[in-house]
């Protein structure tokens, strides 16, 4: 998965999938995806800065995330992020992914025991 301390690849996956949803609305500030990942997940996954900003920048540098400076709903500074074309692409492709990748999990999970030897 990946070194002690670090996302799992599969977290990281699931993060970017998360951010590039939260973002397929338009454009939003880093509070507005935290709070969308929360409520749309039933408080199963929070996103707290440390975590939420690098992946952020990540998408960007990738160039599937533009931002962009703004005022928030709070008449505040906020950085705004959007997805770009390049993004959208990439949210359709994580998604068959993340789609087929659960339907195996659930296949496993709901699979009989395999045959075990029969010991005397």
């Amino acid at each position: 998965m990946g070194d002690r301390g670090s996302t799992p690849d599969i977290l990281r996956g699931t993060l970017d999938l998360l951010i590039l949803r939260a973002l397929s609305w338009g454009p939003a500030h880093g509070y507005t995806v935290a709070t969308w990942v929360a409520s749309a997940t039933g408080d199963a996954l929070a996103l707290n800065e440390g975590t939420l900003y690098p992946a952020l920048h990540r998408l960007e540098a990738r160039g599937w995330v533009t931002s962009k400076w703004g005022v928030s709903e709070n008449n505040r500074q906020a950085k705004f992020y959007s997805l770009t074309k390049a993004g959208r692409a990439q949210l359709r492709v994580e998604t068959a992914n993340w789609r087929r990748y659960a339907e195996a999990i659930f296949s496993a999970l709901g699979a009989p025991a395999p045959a075990r030897p029969r010991t005397k």
